[in-house]
């Protein structure tokens, strides 16, 4: 059984001490690939050197809404920099964030229309976060539905209406540990959704899934989103690793092998 895990943050401070450990449990867990999303300039060095030292975590490029801030225009160009020199797997993480800080909100929808543009000059996929900021982000996207633009919304946690504007728009739901959560209501609207639409991820070091809620989140926790998404379909969690699998793997396949 093979299960890649399209969002985790592996190079963070928080995994500096056991890496080599946090992947090999996650590898002898099943986990086949790892998608490692960027935030800003001050952790590219760190996911590329855990690129090149682990064959199989795959980066992204991209600025993160959070991350956009006074100097964003700096951030910006290093972006396309990093771009001309060589592959990435995807344009991410991008998006809005309407939930920590609203200060730079029209900085926000200008860097995320810069990404978009950015994926489809690359063809690569676009990662979308999407905090508080659902119906924004899909009223921008929307603007693209007839273009080649695909990717994914990361941790979706949305109403079924949304999901459905969601698929409609070529794009996947990333569905990670918040699907385990008792008072999500995810697993309603995820009950009425096709596995066809559907990834796995983790965002390690964030948002853990039961039974490790609270606890430092890591790629080899994937299988309890797995089994979880596996009950609520009732379907053997072989099929949910396959199908998320393929689906992956339909997403990134231009990535950079």
């Amino acid at each position: 059984m093979q299960l890649i895990d399209t969002h985790c943050h592996l190079y963070a401070a928080e995994f500096n001490d056991e890496i080599g450990a946090v992947l090999s449990r996650a590898t002898q867990g099943g986990v086949a690939e790892f998608y490692m999303p960027a935030i800003d300039s001050e952790t590219h060095a760190q996911m590329i050197t855990l690129e090149k030292e682990h064959p199989r975590c795959f980066s992204m490029m991209g600025l993160h809404p959070c991350s956009v801030k006074a100097g964003w225009e700096k951030e910006m160009e290093i972006v396309e920099n990093w771009l001309t020199k060589r592959k990435f797997a995807a344009i991410g993480e991008a998006g809005l964030d309407f939930y920590w800080d609203k200060t730079f909100i029209k900085e926000q929808y200008l860097v995320l229309e810069k990404q978009i543009a950015l994926a489809l000059n690359y063809q690569l996929p676009l990662v979308l976060h999407t905090r508080n900021a659902m119906q924004e982000t899909l009223d921008i996207i929307k603007q693209y539905k007839n273009t080649s633009l695909t990717g994914i919304f990361h941790c979706f946690g949305g109403t079924h209406e949304e999901a459905q504007q969601v698929i409609e728009l070529g794009f996947y739901l990333g569905i990670g540990g918040v699907l385990t959560y008792k008072k999500s209501g995810l697993d309603e609207v995820i009950k009425k959704i096709d596995l066809s639409h559907i990834v796995l991820e983790t965002d390690a070091p964030y948002l853990s899934p039961v039974p490790y809620r609270g606890k430092r989140n890591e790629s080899a926790y994937i299988i309890e989103v797995a089994k979880k998404l596996a009950a609520i379909k009732e379907i053997p969690i072989e099929e949910v690793a396959a199908v998320t699998s393929m689906n992956a793997k339909k997403i990134f396949k231009n990535k950079n092998v």
